[in-house]
């Protein structure tokens, strides 16, 4: 591919394929020449099978996705019947779909709510368009043409308006190659997701099988150098825990740090902003290299455990207690408080939000094994997480890879006020 530099008017694309580059510049039609809108209601109520288009995933089966018939309790019989490579609006705006997403059904024949908008081209051959619309090239058309007014969370566009959207058209043989390098793309996606998927499920089995049930001494695979060893030994966790009070007294003394649910982060990369925080950084809890943390407030009674793996010590909220083994392995415990995540939840207070103190913390009793076991676990789990960190860049890094090139290859069609 080529960079397309030399041509100041007309509609091109940053970058075109060699082949294409004295061809002529791409033209430009509404959607409505393109596609016409689907509107078939599910009247006799015969298809049953309820879809959903996510911002994320695409078009999906409902009861797998949210894992219960959420339109069970509509009547489904006015919902739009939905075909194989008809193609969805859902105007309901996110992080991931700022105008909200359009995606191809590959699944089958559904039924999609009348709050989405269907349409269906008159080319067969439309791969090209469903890799379009994952591209923001098509967002300023919507912004445009949008209602003002509308809900914070959903775009509010006319069915006529929205048909009117401009599309770029190339040749179709120009078409076709694009699509087949961005579907080349996807499908190298696809299969280091499953690789990371593999590596997820790699882990859960350890974490299964390297510990103990909550009411038992030994794990279902105890590693080899340990199979004569007695069995885990179950106190309550405050013979372990050793609470760390320290507060920062100074303005800016340490970085802000967040627990997540993917790890310990500074939080000035994790919110994309440089500080957050109130009352100047002050009487805020200081977390050592080292030293674990979780967030003692939860809404679904899940708490993440965190070691502090950033090599610096920071602050964090007061409502992230920090401590530090006794006796024991940090990175062990971290893997342990994962492990009985559920079990740990479950001596959480409160009603629609949960609360885990410390102190209620340090009542739990878990199965630990001695200190030499619990180090060749953490080892095992450590490694196991170091792929999974490679694994993920290397997702990430073809994801904002795809990402340039849907910005790349598709022209900006512009868009009058």
């Amino acid at each position: 591919m080529n960079n397309d530099t030399d041509r100041n008017n007309g509609l091109y694309p940053n970058r075109r394929f060699p082949e294409f580059q004295d061809d002529r510049e791409w033209q430009v039609r509404t959607l409505k020449d393109l596609a016409c809108r689907v509107n078939t209601r599910n009247k006799t109520g015969e298809v049953r099978r309820v879809l959903t288009n996510s911002a994320v995933d695409g078009v999906v089966d409902q009861r797998q996705y949210f894992d219960k018939d959420i339109a069970s309790k509509f009547n489904i019989e006015n919902y739009f019947v939905v075909e194989k490579a008809d193609y969805v609006y859902n105007p309901r705006i996110s992080a991931n779909a700022p105008v909200g997403p359009i995606s191809r059904n590959n699944l089958g024949t559904g039924v999609m709510s009348p709050l989405y908008t269907v349409f269906r081209f008159k080319e067969l051959e439309n791969d090209f368009y469903e890799q379009y619309f994952k591209s923001s090239h098509w967002y300023d058309f919507i912004n445009a043409a949008a209602n003002s007014g509308a809900r914070f969370d959903r775009v509010s566009i006319t069915n006529d308006r929205f048909m009117a959207m401009p599309l770029p058209c190339a040749s179709p043989m120009e078409q076709q190659k694009i699509a087949d390098c961005l579907s080349s793309a996807d499908e190298l996606i696809e299969v280091e997701r499953k690789k990371l998927l593999i590596l997820q499920r790699h882990k859960q089995g350890l974490l299964r099988d390297l510990f103990p049930s909550e009411t038992e001494t030994l794990p279902q695979r105890r590693l080899p150098e340990f199979k004569d060893f007695p069995g885990w030994n179950c106190e309550p966790l405050a013979v372990y825990i050793e609470e760390f009070r320290k507060k920062s007294t100074t303005p800016d003394e340490y970085e802000v740090l967040t627990s997540s649910r993917i790890g310990l982060v500074r939080q000035r990369d994790y919110y994309n902003t440089n500080r957050i925080t109130e009352r100047e950084n002050v009487g805020f809890n200081v977390i050592p290299p080292g030293f674990m943390t979780y967030r003692s407030r939860s809404d679904d009674e899940l708490f993440f455990f965190n070691v502090n793996r950033l090599g610096i010590t920071g602050i964090i909220s007061v409502y992230y207690p920090v401590f530090t083994i006794k006796n024991g392995s940090n990175e062990f415990f971290s893997y342990l408080f994962t492990r009985f995540s559920e079990y740990i939840g479950k001596n959480s207070v409160g009603n629609a939000q949960k609360v885990l103190s410390l102190n209620a913390l340090k009542k739990i009793a878990l199965p630990v094994p001695t200190l030499s076991e619990q180090n060749e676990i953490a080892s095992i789990l450590i490694s196991c997480d170091k792929l999974i960190a490679i694994q993920n860049s290397k997702l990430a890094a073809l994801r904002l890879h795809k990402k340039g090139l849907l910005q790349d290859l598709f022209p900006v069609v512009q868009v009058s006020k």
